[in-house]
């Protein structure tokens, strides 16, 4: 069982992940430590030292070495993970199933502002910019995110009714 995450920054893929992880009894990844650890510098630090395309080369290189060698887990991808090279083709044909949790832009921007330091791509991002910013962003990627499998509207929902919710499409 080989299950992928995909969705907006802080859309919940990493606690959704963990706790659908727990509950399936399998491993969970997350996608941006298992590059954190092949690189050995932290994600921001590769962006900044070795630059995106670098990022984005690895990012595929390592999606693809869990999905051909890794057996069950839950799999929890960066938000721009569908977007680049073949990672959604990758993610539909060798992912036993693959999930987009949807939120709307004011949910994202609401979780966004809370933790808006410690996100490298909109730190410096005016707080009353973020609706434009995300809005023009999840416009370009919902291509790559609609390619999903399954479509998980995680608004108004705990964590746990979205992880039942996931189970329930398994069956």
């Amino acid at each position: 069982m080989k299950l992928v995450l995909v969705g907006y920054m802080a859309s919940g893929k990493s606690t959704i992940g963990k706790i659908l992880a727990n509950s399936l009894k399998v491993d969970f990844i997350d996608l941006d430590n298992a590059i954190a650890t092949e690189v050995g510098l932290p994600v921001p630090e590769i962006f900044k030292k070795k630059g995106e395309l670098f990022f984005r080369k690895t990012e595929t290189q390592v999606l693809k070495n869990l999905l051909m060698h890794k057996k069950n887990f839950v799999l929890a991808t960066g938000g721009g993970t569908p977007c680049y090279g073949n990672n959604m083709k990758l993610i539909n044909e060798m992912a036993a199933s693959s999930f987009f949790l949807k939120l709307p832009i004011p949910s994202l921007v609401e979780r966004i502002l809370k933790e808006k330091d410690t996100r490298p791509l909109v730190a410096n991002i005016p707080d009353e910019g973020l609706p434009e910013f995300i809005g023009k962003h999840l416009f370009e990627r919902s291509t790559f995110y609609s390619q999903t499998e399954n479509t998980i509207n995680c608004d108004k929902k705990s964590a746990e009714e979205i992880v039942e919710e996931i189970k329930s499409l398994l069956l």
